[in-house]
């Protein structure tokens, strides 16, 4: 599943690294993604909502098996 997310993510950070960001997987447990959102993302007041709808949404449709994404 880890591969999988890995895979998802690398469709995701090209808009990331447009905007002076990144996004960093830090751990894939029982369907929980946990990430880290590096450069401008990792300090941006819309940093949840770009997690939660773009990030989260892209990895559930591309990884069904994802149940939650968390930042740390």
């Amino acid at each position: 599943m880890k591969e999988k997310v890995e895979a998802a993510l690398e469709k995701i950070r090209p808009a990331l690294i447009a905007d002076g960001g990144d996004v960093q997987l830090v751990d894939v447990k029982d369907g929980i993604v946990r990430l880290r959102l590096t450069g401008a993302c990792g300090g941006c007041p819309m940093a949840t909502y770009t997690l939660r709808q773009g990030i989260e949404r892209a990895l559930r449709q591309e990884v069904p098996e994802v149940k939650e994404v968390i930042a740390v």
